[in-house]
């Protein structure tokens, strides 16, 4: 029966899977109890609300009896960091490029869902990163990948650029062996974080990190902050892309996670005067568009500022009176760099 899913998994063009077994120790909760008492999650404040639901899987579906991750690979054709020397550029996180990967990922899982149904008849539910579920812990007891310095899955077929899916089911699968960590002395990803948001191995503070700066975290960000931004705008890739176990990863076959034309290299001059209509249209079917416009045009002044691009002075001298307070702000804080 596991074979069988597995086959109908990859038949669906899913890159990774395994099972998780959901029995013994879970040590992952007091990890993430520990995250929550520092406040390290800034505003993410569902990550509290939905702990005691998020701290096992049983907690959150008591009648589970296994998850199957799944993972699809996302991986770019090129590097991003040689992105990050272009200051002209508004630079997308990787996985941000292409469509939204909560739409792709949801209707393969349903449709494996619909198969299992037919073929076994057991309860099941399937989540893409939406529901309170540890997917990268979960992942990692299916072997699928290890949890790595900077938190993130790294798998030793494609590196750091693995999209999650799970189908948490009431059958009775034989389990995977947890994939052993594979780090070693390596500090590469916590070397290069801008902000030092990783404070040790394994150890994020979400108030530092720019990706949940520009992506979670509503109104001004901290000024001392902003400078390390350079030109991230939406997310950011440098600890996944340093890591030295992507030089076994492969660039993505899946078209719908290939970078958009518009969104390659996009230059900041063509995206600061993006109204609201303008920026949905952009980001229809893509995972930035939930940002919203305000969110993203304060992420692009950032960039502006510290682009030290003259040619930039004017677009950004017009959102001065922007009626959303933190663009007014980022627009005032980049004309002062720019002057």
């Amino acid at each position: 029966m596991r074979e069988a899913i597995r086959a109908e998994a990859e038949r669906l063009g899913f890159s990774a899977f395994g099972v998780a077994a959901l029995s013994g120790p879970w040590p992952e909760s007091d990890g993430l109890a520990q995250f929550l008492a520092d406040g390290r999650q800034g505003q993410m404040t569902w990550l509290a609300d939905t702990f005691n639901r998020r701290r096992h899987p049983k907690a959150l579906w008591p009648e589970v009896r296994c998850v199957i991750m799944l993972g699809l690979n996302y991986g770019p054709d090129h590097n991003p960091l040689d992105r990050l020397a272009d200051t002209s550029c508004a630079n997308i996180s990787v996985y941000a490029k292409g469509d939204d990967y909560h739409e792709v990922i949801k209707k393969r899982l349903k449709a494996l869902g619909r198969w299992m149904g037919d073929q076994y008849g057991a309860p099941l539910k399937v989540f893409v990163d939406t529901a309170p579920l540890m997917e990268k812990p979960l992942a990692a007891r299916a072997g699928i990948g290890w949890q790595g310095k900077h938190t993130n899955l790294v798998s030793r077929a494609y590196g750091s650029w693995l999209f999650l899916g799970a189908v948490a089911t009431g059958l009775e699968l034989p389990p995977d062996q947890p994939e052993a960590d594979h780090c070693g002395s390596c500090s590469a990803c916590l070397d290069i974080c801008p902000t030092k948001a990783l404070t040790a191995p394994g150890q994020i503070d979400a108030r530092l990190c720019i990706s949940y700066l520009t992506i979670e975290h509503r109104g001004p960000v901290p000024e001392a902050l902003r400078p390390y931004f350079g030109n991230r705008v939406y997310g950011c890739d440098d600890c996944l892309a340093v890591c030295p176990w992507n030089k076994f990863a492969q660039a993505s076959a899946e078209l719908a996670f290939a970078a958009r034309a518009a969104l390659a290299s996009p230059r900041l001059s063509d995206l600061l005067d993006l109204d609201d209509h303008g920026f949905r249209q952009l980001f229809a079917k893509s995972p930035v568009k939930r940002l919203g416009r305000d969110r993203f045009v304060r992420n692009l002044l950032y960039a502006a500022g510290n682009s030290g691009d003259p040619s930039l002075v004017a677009p950004v001298r017009a959102l001065l009176a922007d009626p959303d307070l933190a663009v007014a702000d980022a627009a005032q804080w980049a004309l002062k760099r720019l002057a």
